[in-house]
């Protein structure tokens, strides 16, 4: 291991975790300095690797794109997820009211657990009858699809519907005078893409920002279950079922 000549802000020795931009299964990386995050006192690697991905991610759409706040009213959808179970945590952290959709009564009671208000599983029930119209400051979607219209309706005048994937759909109808007349904001941003720059600056907010809660043990990683990469195809079977709940792990 070793570090490039332009390198200042880490030394030989520290103990750091990284947002990268592919290339995850593997023993070594690189990746550039400013997209890496002290491991914080307390974490196994482990917990250390399942952080990156899921703490830019909400950081930056639910409080800098969604702008959320205390008192507002939060739904993210897949709520049980690597980065549902970041968003519940820190939602309430902030101040917020959580809600969620998951898949299963199991998944909502591990919602719960972990911080959010309101737990429904959309296999039994419809949430938008169960928030009810205009309730709902910001939305957490990575579902897209029919989800579309029903977040439309649930969102409050001048609230927040952002979107960090697609999986039921991403062509979707619109009525612009819905939108027009509730002034909603509709957003979305992928990580992978984004300047190393972007990168660093979304880095440093976290550190400044984020990085305190942490320290105090307010919220953590939550892994499912951690796999040697000999056990690849079973990690990938869990994956694809939908039947688990956090983050899945490689260690090497």
């Amino acid at each position: 291991m070793g570090i490039g000549d332009l390198v200042r802000e880490w030394k030989i020795g520290d103990q750091v975790c990284a947002l990268l931009s592919g290339g995850g299964y593997a023993e070594y990386v690189s990746v550039d300095q400013g997209q890496c995050l002290p491991i914080p006192k307390g974490f196994s690697y482990a917990e250390a690797a399942a952080l990156p991905e899921t703490l830019f991610t909400v950081y930056h759409n639910v409080f800098k794109r969604g702008t959320l706040k205390s008192g507002d009213n939060f739904l993210v959808h897949g709520g049980s997820g690597g980065i549902g179970s970041m968003a519940i945590q820190l939602a309430k952290l902030s101040g917020a009211k959580v809600f969620v959709t998951v898949g299963s009564d199991a998944k909502a009671s591990y919602c719960k657990r972990i911080g959010a208000d309101v737990a429904i599983n959309y296999k039994k029930e419809d949430f938008e009858e169960i928030i009810g119209k205009n309730q709902i400051d910001v939305v957490l979607d990575s579902i897209g699809g029919d989800y579309f219209a029903k977040n439309i309706e649930i969102l409050k005048e001048d609230g927040h519907l952002i979107y960090i994937n697609a999986m039921q759909g991403a062509k979707v109808e619109l009525n612009l005078f819905k939108l027009m007349q509730k002034r909603i904001y509709i957003s979305g941003s992928l990580l992978r893409s984004r300047s190393i720059a972007f990168k660093k600056e979304v880095r440093n907010e976290i550190i400044d920002h984020v990085f305190p809660l942490l320290q105090l043990g307010l919220f953590k990683t939550n892994i499912y279950r951690v796999f040697e990469l000999e056990n690849a195809q079973t990690a990938h079977t869990i994956l694809d079922s939908g039947d688990f709940t956090g983050k899945l792990v490689f260690v090497f």
